[in-house]
Order: structure tokens, then C-alpha cells, then sequence
């Protein structure tokens, strides 16, 4: 893809969301409650991905180090 197109495409994409969500019917303070309530939604859903990724990627390591007999603390620690 070339570099100068970026520009003209990401506007394109971005025509495209308005179509799909007929946003380009709305009065412009709707848009902005419409897109600052998007924008809420997903980062709401992008910091909830990641704190729950955290936490049980960190609970699957401390139960894979104790199979592995690397115990760093008792089995009833790891399960809680």
C-alpha cells in the first residue's frame, strides 16, 4: 500500500462507517454523543481486555511453575 493513499483510504474506511451506521444522517452534536459514547465503549472493552488477559495469564503461569515442580507457594494459593 502505498503512503500517499493512507490518507485517501483511512477517509474512505471512515465513509464507510458512516454509511453502516448512518451516522451521516445525524446532526452534528448527535455525532459527537454518537462517537464519544463509541469511543467510551471501546475503551472500556479495550482496558477490560486487558487487565482480565493480565490477571489470567499470571494465574496460568503460577499453575504451569507448579506442575512443573518449581513451586513458588502452596497449591490452595495458586487455585484462589
Amino acid at each position: 500500500m502505498d503512503v500517499k493513499s493512507t490518507p485517501s483510504y483511512l477517509y474512505w474506511l471512515f465513509c464507510q462507517f458512516e454509511l453502516i451506521t448512518c451516522s451521516y444522517l445525524m446532526e452534528p452534536w448527535e455525532k459527537v454523543l454518537f462517537y464519544s459514547f463509541n469511543l467510551a465503549m471501546l475503551g472500556l472493552l479495550l482496558y477490560t481486555t486487558y487487565v482480565c488477559v493480565a490477571f489470567h495469564a499470571s494465574s496460568a503461569f503460577q499453575l504451569l511453575c507448579s506442575f512443573l515442580g518449581n513451586p513458588r507457594e502452596n497449591a490452595l494459593s495458586v487455585v484462589k
